[in-house]
Protein backbone atom coordinates (compact mmCIF):
# COMPACT_ATOMS: atom_id res chain seq x y z
CA UNK A 1 0.00 0.00 0.00
CA UNK A 2 1.31 3.43 -0.88
CA UNK A 3 2.39 5.83 1.83
CA UNK A 4 -0.49 8.14 0.92
CA UNK A 5 -3.06 5.63 2.23
CA UNK A 6 -1.14 5.23 5.48
CA UNK A 7 -1.09 8.99 5.91
CA UNK A 8 -4.83 9.30 5.28
CA UNK A 9 -5.51 6.49 7.72
CA UNK A 10 -3.37 8.12 10.40
CA UNK A 11 -5.14 11.45 9.91
CA UNK A 12 -8.57 9.81 10.14
CA UNK A 13 -7.54 7.93 13.28
CA UNK A 14 -6.29 11.15 14.87
CA UNK A 15 -9.53 12.96 14.02
CA UNK A 16 -11.68 10.16 15.44
CA UNK A 17 -9.59 9.99 18.62
CA UNK A 18 -9.77 13.78 19.07
CA UNK A 19 -13.56 13.82 18.63
CA UNK A 20 -13.87 10.94 21.08
CA UNK A 21 -11.82 12.77 23.70
CA UNK A 22 -13.86 15.95 23.21
CA UNK A 23 -17.12 14.05 23.69
CA UNK A 24 -15.97 12.01 26.69
CA UNK A 25 -13.76 14.49 28.57
CA UNK A 26 -13.96 18.09 27.36
CA UNK A 27 -17.73 18.53 26.94
CA UNK A 28 -18.68 16.89 30.26
CA UNK A 29 -16.21 19.21 32.01
CA UNK A 30 -18.59 22.10 31.35
CA UNK A 31 -21.35 20.29 33.23
CA UNK A 32 -19.03 19.29 36.07
CA UNK A 33 -17.54 22.77 36.53
CA UNK A 34 -21.02 24.32 36.45
CA UNK A 35 -22.50 21.88 38.98
CA UNK A 36 -22.70 22.70 42.66
CA UNK A 37 -21.49 20.19 45.19
CA UNK A 38 -24.11 18.01 46.79
CA UNK A 39 -24.07 17.19 50.48
CA UNK A 40 -22.55 13.83 49.54
CA UNK A 41 -19.68 15.57 47.74
CA UNK A 42 -18.91 17.72 50.78
CA UNK A 43 -18.91 14.70 53.07
CA UNK A 44 -16.63 12.78 50.70
CA UNK A 45 -14.15 15.64 50.43
CA UNK A 46 -13.88 15.99 54.20
CA UNK A 47 -13.69 12.23 54.72
CA UNK A 48 -11.02 11.50 52.11
CA UNK A 49 -9.03 14.72 52.25
CA UNK A 50 -6.60 15.61 49.50
CA UNK A 51 -5.36 13.34 46.68
CA UNK A 52 -5.91 9.64 47.50
CA UNK A 53 -3.68 8.19 44.77
CA UNK A 54 0.06 8.51 44.19
CA UNK A 55 1.49 11.82 45.39
CA UNK A 56 4.75 13.08 46.85
CA UNK A 57 3.30 13.31 50.38
CA UNK A 58 2.50 9.60 50.41
CA UNK A 59 4.56 8.00 47.61
CA UNK A 60 4.01 4.42 48.80
CA UNK A 61 0.25 4.85 49.32
CA UNK A 62 0.23 4.06 53.03
CA UNK A 63 -2.74 6.27 53.88
CA UNK A 64 -0.75 9.18 55.28
CA UNK A 65 -1.81 12.85 55.33
CA UNK A 66 -5.50 12.05 55.84
CA UNK A 67 -8.29 13.44 58.05
CA UNK A 68 -10.17 11.43 60.67
CA UNK A 69 -13.95 11.16 60.57
CA UNK A 70 -15.56 10.97 64.02
CA UNK A 71 -19.07 10.68 65.46
CA UNK A 72 -20.11 12.85 68.38
CA UNK A 73 -23.05 12.74 70.79
CA UNK A 74 -21.80 15.48 73.12
CA UNK A 75 -20.33 18.92 72.56
CA UNK A 76 -16.53 18.63 72.79
CA UNK A 77 -16.26 22.11 74.34
CA UNK A 78 -19.16 22.15 76.83
CA UNK A 79 -19.89 18.46 77.30
CA UNK A 80 -23.61 19.02 76.62
CA UNK A 81 -25.55 16.31 74.78
CA UNK A 82 -26.07 16.92 71.05
CA UNK A 83 -27.70 14.99 68.23
CA UNK A 84 -25.43 12.41 66.64
CA UNK A 85 -23.05 14.42 64.47
CA UNK A 86 -20.28 13.53 62.05
CA UNK A 87 -17.21 15.73 62.33
CA UNK A 88 -14.06 15.75 60.21
CA UNK A 89 -10.77 16.30 62.01
CA UNK A 90 -7.69 17.63 60.20
CA UNK A 91 -4.66 17.49 62.43
CA UNK A 92 -2.17 20.37 61.95
CA UNK A 93 -0.30 19.91 58.68
CA UNK A 94 -2.89 17.63 57.07
CA UNK A 95 -3.63 18.82 53.55
CA UNK A 96 -7.12 20.15 52.89
CA UNK A 97 -9.23 18.85 49.99
CA UNK A 98 -9.52 21.08 46.93
CA UNK A 99 -12.97 22.30 47.98
CA UNK A 100 -11.40 24.17 50.89
CA UNK A 101 -8.54 25.66 48.90
CA UNK A 102 -10.07 26.49 45.50
CA UNK A 103 -13.00 28.85 45.00
CA UNK A 104 -14.39 27.13 41.89
CA UNK A 105 -14.82 23.61 43.29
CA UNK A 106 -17.88 23.77 45.54
CA UNK A 107 -20.20 25.76 43.31
CA UNK A 108 -21.29 29.38 43.71
CA UNK A 109 -24.05 29.00 46.33
CA UNK A 110 -22.25 26.34 48.33
CA UNK A 111 -19.03 28.36 48.28
CA UNK A 112 -20.83 31.51 49.42
CA UNK A 113 -22.59 29.73 52.29
CA UNK A 114 -19.38 27.96 53.34
CA UNK A 115 -17.48 31.25 53.37
CA UNK A 116 -20.07 33.47 55.08
CA UNK A 117 -21.85 31.10 57.45
CA UNK A 118 -19.25 28.34 57.67
CA UNK A 119 -16.22 30.68 57.89
CA UNK A 120 -13.98 28.26 56.00
CA UNK A 121 -11.78 31.16 54.89
CA UNK A 122 -10.37 31.30 58.42
CA UNK A 123 -9.06 27.72 58.27
CA UNK A 124 -5.43 26.89 57.51
CA UNK A 125 -3.61 23.63 56.93
CA UNK A 126 -0.84 24.62 59.33
CA UNK A 127 -3.27 25.00 62.23
CA UNK A 128 -5.62 22.17 61.22
CA UNK A 129 -9.17 22.18 62.50
CA UNK A 130 -12.57 20.52 62.70
CA UNK A 131 -15.22 20.73 59.99
CA UNK A 132 -18.91 19.85 59.72
CA UNK A 133 -21.31 19.52 56.79
CA UNK A 134 -24.47 21.55 57.35
CA UNK A 135 -27.59 22.39 55.34
CA UNK A 136 -28.94 25.94 55.20
CA UNK A 137 -32.62 26.90 55.42
CA UNK A 138 -32.83 27.02 51.61
CA UNK A 139 -31.45 23.42 51.43
CA UNK A 140 -28.00 24.57 50.31
CA UNK A 141 -25.32 22.31 51.80
CA UNK A 142 -22.18 23.99 53.08
CA UNK A 143 -19.02 23.33 55.07
CA UNK A 144 -18.73 24.75 58.58
CA UNK A 145 -15.35 25.41 60.16
CA UNK A 146 -16.38 24.30 63.65
CA UNK A 147 -13.08 25.36 65.20
CA UNK A 148 -14.04 28.99 64.45
CA UNK A 149 -17.83 28.79 64.81
CA UNK A 150 -18.06 26.51 67.88
CA UNK A 151 -14.61 26.52 69.41
CA UNK A 152 -14.10 22.81 68.74
CA UNK A 153 -10.39 22.00 68.80
CA UNK A 154 -8.76 18.96 67.23
CA UNK A 155 -7.72 17.43 70.56
CA UNK A 156 -11.08 18.03 72.24
CA UNK A 157 -13.04 16.46 69.37
CA UNK A 158 -10.81 13.38 69.20
CA UNK A 159 -11.16 12.95 72.97
CA UNK A 160 -14.95 13.33 72.90
CA UNK A 161 -15.52 11.13 69.85
CA UNK A 162 -17.70 8.05 70.25
CA UNK A 163 -16.13 6.50 67.13
CA UNK A 164 -13.24 7.29 64.84
CA UNK A 165 -13.05 6.22 61.20
CA UNK A 166 -9.84 6.18 59.15
CA UNK A 167 -11.84 6.09 55.93
CA UNK A 168 -9.60 8.64 54.19
CA UNK A 169 -6.55 6.43 54.69
CA UNK A 170 -8.67 3.43 53.69
CA UNK A 171 -9.48 4.94 50.32
CA UNK A 172 -5.76 5.22 49.57
CA UNK A 173 -5.43 1.49 50.32
CA UNK A 174 -8.48 0.79 48.16
CA UNK A 175 -6.55 2.36 45.29
CA UNK A 176 -3.22 0.74 46.18
CA UNK A 177 -4.61 -2.78 46.53
CA UNK A 178 -6.43 -2.57 43.19
CA UNK A 179 -9.91 -3.12 44.63
CA UNK A 180 -11.32 -1.02 41.80
CA UNK A 181 -10.15 -3.63 39.28
CA UNK A 182 -13.10 -5.80 40.28
CA UNK A 183 -15.45 -3.47 42.22
CA UNK A 184 -17.04 -0.35 40.80
CA UNK A 185 -18.22 2.65 42.80
CA UNK A 186 -20.77 3.63 40.17
CA UNK A 187 -24.24 2.03 40.08
CA UNK A 188 -25.73 2.54 36.63
CA UNK A 189 -29.01 4.18 35.60
CA UNK A 190 -30.53 0.75 35.10
CA UNK A 191 -31.96 -1.87 37.42
CA UNK A 192 -28.69 -1.49 39.36
CA UNK A 193 -30.48 0.75 41.85
CA UNK A 194 -32.65 -2.18 43.01
CA UNK A 195 -29.54 -4.03 44.19
CA UNK A 196 -26.74 -1.51 44.63
CA UNK A 197 -28.59 1.70 45.56
CA UNK A 198 -29.07 5.15 44.04
CA UNK A 199 -26.92 5.99 41.03
CA UNK A 200 -24.68 9.00 41.79
CA UNK A 201 -25.26 12.53 40.55
CA UNK A 202 -22.71 14.74 38.84
CA UNK A 203 -22.43 16.98 41.90
CA UNK A 204 -21.48 14.03 44.11
CA UNK A 205 -17.88 14.11 42.86
CA UNK A 206 -16.83 17.75 43.19
CA UNK A 207 -13.37 17.89 44.75
CA UNK A 208 -12.84 14.12 44.91
CA UNK A 209 -9.57 12.85 43.45
CA UNK A 210 -9.49 10.18 42.20
CA UNK A 211 -13.11 9.07 41.87
CA UNK A 212 -12.28 5.30 41.68
CA UNK A 213 -15.29 4.60 39.49
CA UNK A 214 -13.72 1.34 38.35
CA UNK A 215 -13.83 0.06 34.79
CA UNK A 216 -15.08 -3.49 35.20
CA UNK A 217 -17.47 -5.29 37.51
CA UNK A 218 -16.29 -8.75 38.37
CA UNK A 219 -17.70 -8.23 41.86
CA UNK A 220 -20.58 -6.18 43.38
CA UNK A 221 -20.68 -2.41 43.21
CA UNK A 222 -19.60 -0.92 46.55
CA UNK A 223 -20.87 2.67 46.46
CA UNK A 224 -23.57 2.02 49.10
CA UNK A 225 -22.22 -1.21 50.57
CA UNK A 226 -22.10 0.25 54.09
CA UNK A 227 -25.88 0.64 53.96
CA UNK A 228 -26.38 -2.93 52.77
CA UNK A 229 -23.98 -4.47 55.27
CA UNK A 230 -22.78 -2.49 58.27
CA UNK A 231 -21.31 -5.46 60.17
CA UNK A 232 -17.68 -4.79 61.07
CA UNK A 233 -17.31 -8.43 62.15
CA UNK A 234 -18.46 -9.67 58.72
CA UNK A 235 -16.13 -7.26 56.92
CA UNK A 236 -13.21 -8.32 59.11
CA UNK A 237 -13.74 -11.98 58.27
CA UNK A 238 -14.28 -11.16 54.59
CA UNK A 239 -11.03 -9.24 54.20
CA UNK A 240 -8.98 -11.75 56.21
CA UNK A 241 -10.26 -14.71 54.16
CA UNK A 242 -13.28 -14.21 51.89
CA UNK A 243 -13.97 -17.96 51.84
CA UNK A 244 -15.09 -17.72 55.49
CA UNK A 245 -18.26 -15.89 54.42
CA UNK A 246 -18.46 -16.66 50.67
CA UNK A 247 -17.22 -20.24 50.04
CA UNK A 248 -16.87 -19.73 46.27
CA UNK A 249 -15.46 -16.20 46.36
CA UNK A 250 -12.64 -15.40 43.94
CA UNK A 251 -11.53 -12.39 45.99
CA UNK A 252 -7.93 -12.61 47.23
CA UNK A 253 -7.07 -12.65 50.91
CA UNK A 254 -5.89 -9.43 52.54
CA UNK A 255 -4.64 -10.96 55.79
CA UNK A 256 -1.23 -9.32 55.24
CA UNK A 257 -2.84 -5.94 55.93
CA UNK A 258 -3.20 -7.00 59.58
CA UNK A 259 0.53 -6.67 60.17
CA UNK A 260 2.31 -8.56 62.94
CA UNK A 261 -0.02 -7.91 65.89
CA UNK A 262 -3.76 -7.80 66.55
CA UNK A 263 -5.75 -5.20 68.49
CA UNK A 264 -4.64 -6.67 71.85
CA UNK A 265 -0.97 -6.67 70.86
CA UNK A 266 -0.79 -10.44 70.38
CA UNK A 267 1.42 -11.77 67.58
CA UNK A 268 -0.49 -13.06 64.54
CA UNK A 269 0.70 -16.48 63.37
CA UNK A 270 -0.65 -16.79 59.82
CA UNK A 271 0.89 -20.23 59.27
CA UNK A 272 -0.85 -21.65 62.33
CA UNK A 273 -4.09 -19.97 61.30
CA UNK A 274 -3.86 -21.43 57.78
CA UNK A 275 -3.20 -24.92 59.16
CA UNK A 276 -6.31 -24.74 61.34
CA UNK A 277 -8.36 -23.29 58.49
CA UNK A 278 -7.34 -26.12 56.13
CA UNK A 279 -8.46 -28.62 58.76
CA UNK A 280 -11.80 -26.80 58.95
CA UNK A 281 -12.12 -26.74 55.14
CA UNK A 282 -11.41 -30.49 55.05
CA UNK A 283 -14.19 -31.13 57.55
CA UNK A 284 -11.92 -32.11 60.43
CA UNK A 285 -13.04 -29.13 62.56
CA UNK A 286 -16.58 -27.90 63.17
CA UNK A 287 -15.68 -24.23 63.46
CA UNK A 288 -13.12 -22.13 61.56
CA UNK A 289 -10.26 -20.44 63.43
CA UNK A 290 -11.00 -17.08 65.00
CA UNK A 291 -10.03 -14.07 62.90
CA UNK A 292 -7.82 -11.58 64.78
CA UNK A 293 -9.23 -8.10 65.29
CA UNK A 294 -7.08 -5.55 63.42
CA UNK A 295 -4.92 -3.18 65.43
CA UNK A 296 -6.19 0.39 65.62
CA UNK A 297 -3.35 1.64 63.39
CA UNK A 298 -3.30 -1.29 60.94
CA UNK A 299 -3.94 -1.02 57.23
CA UNK A 300 -6.71 -3.61 57.60
CA UNK A 301 -8.60 -1.30 59.97
CA UNK A 302 -8.21 1.59 57.50
CA UNK A 303 -9.59 -0.38 54.55
CA UNK A 304 -12.51 -1.76 56.56
CA UNK A 305 -13.33 1.76 57.78
CA UNK A 306 -13.43 2.97 54.18
CA UNK A 307 -15.79 0.22 53.04
CA UNK A 308 -18.13 0.65 56.01
CA UNK A 309 -18.20 4.38 55.31
CA UNK A 310 -19.59 3.82 51.80
CA UNK A 311 -23.24 4.71 52.31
Amino acid sequence: MAFREYRIGCIMFGVCLSVSMIVTIFLPSFDISGTSSTQIALEKQLTYGWESAFNYYDPFLQGKDKPIKVTLTKDPRTGAKIDRTDAYVFKPGTHFPDGLTHDNILGEKVQAASASTGRIGEASEEAGGVFLVRVAADDTPYIEYATATRGWTVDAVLKAADQQFLAGSGKTLFVREGCWWCHTLLPEETQDWQTFGRPPMTGDFNGESPTTFGSDRKAPDLLHVGSRNSSREWMTMHFFNPRLVQPHSIMPRYDYLWGDKDKEGNLIDLKAWDKEYMAYAAGDLIYPPEVPIPASDSEARMLIDFVLNLK
